[in-house]
Parts: structure tokens; sequence; C-alpha cells
């Protein structure tokens, strides 16, 4: 993902944290605490990571298309597929078809995940949070695993908060570690990222970009604070480096605390004007002040 694309997604979240509604948001007043009563209306969504027909199958059922999408994932016999196929119906036995695609692939977070869907749109609360604790617990370097965690914690924006650097200055040892790690971040694998990004920091331990970004890498949604005694430091050891006080105030924004996400955002601005990161924390800005947040 390009530092362009980067801050499109930040921007993209700016919007969720004005709407502040998710599916976990709901979840936060039942997490545990009830086994539900009340099927959710509609049919819950799909998190699948695919490509080609089966894309265009997501994209049809996102749409509201349910019957057109179910004749695509007909085709095709892999679990995106089959798990596609089952929520299509929705709600005519798309429970116990994806309870038994859980029990046919025990070791998929994906499975898992969209299981603890159907028990939520089910009105199955209790038994969605255990799917989702599951789904985490099986593949944790994985995209479900992140969707998952999401919705058990939904205290904090969705998905992993963007890792922003402009790499030319690199030590180029430590170069291809850092691209590859924020590759593997933008992929939601974070414990390749953190591996990789940990590796980079080693080989450039006073590169204020490395180690933005390897601090980043400690963010998971069970553990949103992570990060911040580690950039924290950052803002003395590196007092000039904008790059800084971008990725502070991303991570306010990510933990909803907008007003001092906007501080370290004018702080970035003001540390180095010209530079890349000075042009995406007024992006940024104008997002926050487009969408009305406080």
């Amino acid at each position: 993902m390009s530092p362009k694309a980067r801050v499109v997604s930040i921007v993209a979240v700016v919007c969720v944290l004005a709407a502040g509604t998710t599916v976990g948001a709901t979840l936060l007043q039942t997490r545990g605490d009830s086994t539900g009563t009340t099927a959710r209306k509609g049919a819950p969504p799909l998190d699948l990571q695919v490509s080609g027909p089966l894309a265009q199958a997501v994209s049809l059922y996102s749409a509201g298309k349910r019957s057109e999408a179910g004749a695509i994932f007909a085709r095709y016999h892999s679990l995106p597929a089959e798990i596609g196929s089952a929520f299509a119906r929705w709600p005519h036995g798309s429970l116990d078809a994806v309870k038994k695609l859980v029990a046919s692939n025990p070791r998929s977070g994906l499975a898992e995940l969209h299981l603890g869907l159907a028990y939520y749109w089910s009105g199955r609360d209790a038994d969605a949070v255990a799917s989702w604790r599951n789904a985490a617990k099986l593949e944790p370097d994985s995209p479900s695993a992140v969707t998952a965690l999401d919705f058990l914690h939904p205290n904090v924006a969705p998905g992993l908060p963007p890792i922003v650097v402009d790499a030319a200055s690199v030590d180029p040892r430590a170069r291809t570690l850092l691209l590859r790690g924020i590759l593997m971040w933008d992929r939601e694998r974070p414990l390749s990222a953190k591996r990789d990004l940990d590796a980079a920091a080693a080989l450039a331990p006073h590169d204020p970009a490395v180690a933005v970004a390897d601090a980043m890498a400690t963010f998971s949604p069970a553990h949103p604070l992570r990060p911040f005694p580690k950039l924290g430091p950052l803002t003395a050891a590196f007092p000039k480096a904008a790059v800084v006080r971008l990725h502070l105030g991303v991570l306010l924004l990510w933990t909803r605390q907008v007003a001092k996400g906007k501080t370290q955002l004018r702080l970035a601005i003001s540390t180095d004007p010209g530079s890349v990161y000075a042009s995406q924390a007024k992006a940024l800005l104008r997002a926050l002040a487009g969408s009305g947040s406080q």
C-alpha cells in the first residue's frame, strides 16, 4: 500500500469514528453476559479475502444481491466459497452449514470467524464471543484474527492502524525488512510484520521511521495502548521527526482520542512542514473537519 493509499484508509476510519457504530459496539453491551434471544435483521457480513469471481460474489452479497452471489459461490468448493454459499441463503440452514464447516476445518480461523457472525445474527451473543475468541487463537497471524478481535474489542477503530514511512533514507540493510514488515501489516499479518520490523529495528536502531514502525507493530485490538510507551519517548529522542507525531496522532485517533490526535497531527505539520508526514497530517485534519469529529 502506498503512502497515499494508507492515508485514504485512515480517512475512511475517521468516518467510522464519526459514525461511532460497529457490530462490536452493540456486542459491547452483551459480551459474554447473555445467550441472546433475538435474531438480527438482514444477513451477516462476509469477511473473505478472495479474488476473481469470488470477489465479485462478495460484492454482490454486500450489495444485497444474495441470490446472484450464491449462484457464483455454488460453482466453487473452497472454504471461502462454501462459507459464502451458506451465508447467501441466510437464514435457511445457514448456521448449521457453518457449524459443519467448522467441524470439517477445525484449524480454520476463517470458519470460526464466520460461525461467530452466524451466531451473532441468530441472537446467540455468548456463542458468538466464544467463536471469535477461537478465531483469534487458531490463526493469530491472519486477517480473520484481526477481524475477530475487532468484534471483541469495539472500543477502538477497526483493523490495524496504518504505518506510513518514507523509506528512502533508511539504511539499505534495514529497508527491505522495513518494507516487507509494512506489507505484512497492510495484509493484516501482524505477527509476521512484527518479526520483520523487529529485525529492521535491530539493524537501524537510530532511525526514527524504523523505530516508529516497530512501535506501531505492537498494536493489537486487544491491547491498543501498547505502542504509546514506545512512541512517547521517541518524541524526545527525535524531536524534529514528524513521523513520530503523525503516528502518535493516528494511534490516538484509532483509540478514539480525537482531540489529542488532532494536537499531534498539528505538531507533525509544524515540525516538518514540507514532509510527506505533514501532508498526510493535513489530509487527516481536513477529513476530521469534514466529518464533524470533535
